[in-house]
């Protein structure tokens, strides 16, 4: 589906950009032909200035995603997260993240989640970054509990894992 996206704007790479920039972030485009968030409209100016791109580009894509059916119901209904990982000390949370050896191979998440159910351990928030949008993809699971011994070391020895952050 993401490379459908993407392939819509395959003869406008400026366009192309600001696409892949709202996918990225969860942004959407309202009825109005204005970049948003969760409802809160976005100045083109500060999405331009974001990626190193002019005002009219974005206006420009967001008049094209309106004007094609795939893309304006995308687009109308996409919606932000908060992602945890940041404020997760803060909040008292632990964070495991876990990079994978092949972003594109299925059980990835459920092998990682499985070690977790396995310790009976109470997960607060999974974030994974789309092998499409991101050069270093990767699994980010937030966490009610401390790790106990071992959990990091069972994650680690999965087929599908490169690298264990904590």
């Amino acid at each position: 589906m993401w490379s459908d996206i993407i392939h819509e704007f395959a003869d406008s790479p400026s366009q192309g950009r600001v696409v892949r920039f709202l996918l990225e972030n969860g942004f959407g485009v309202n009825t109005d032909g204005k970049i948003c968030s969760n409802g809160i409209d976005i100045p083109a100016t500060a999405i331009a200035k974001a990626i190193g791109s002019d005002r009219r580009v974005v206006d420009a894509t967001a008049r094209r995603i309106l004007e094609r059916p795939f893309l304006r119901g995308i687009f109308l209904n996409m919606r932000a997260t908060p992602d945890l990982s940041r404020v997760a000390e803060s909040l008292g949370l632990s964070v495991i993240t876990v990079m994978p050896k092949d972003a594109n191979e299925k059980g990835i998440v459920g092998a990682a989640v499985r070690v977790l159910s396995n310790h009976s351990l109470a997960i607060r928030q999974i974030f994974v970054t789309d092998p499409q949008f991101s050069e270093d993809p990767k699994l980010v699971i937030i966490m009610e509990d401390p790790l106990p011994a071992g959990v990091v070391d069972e994650i680690r020895a999965l087929p599908q894992v490169r690298q264990v952050i904590i």
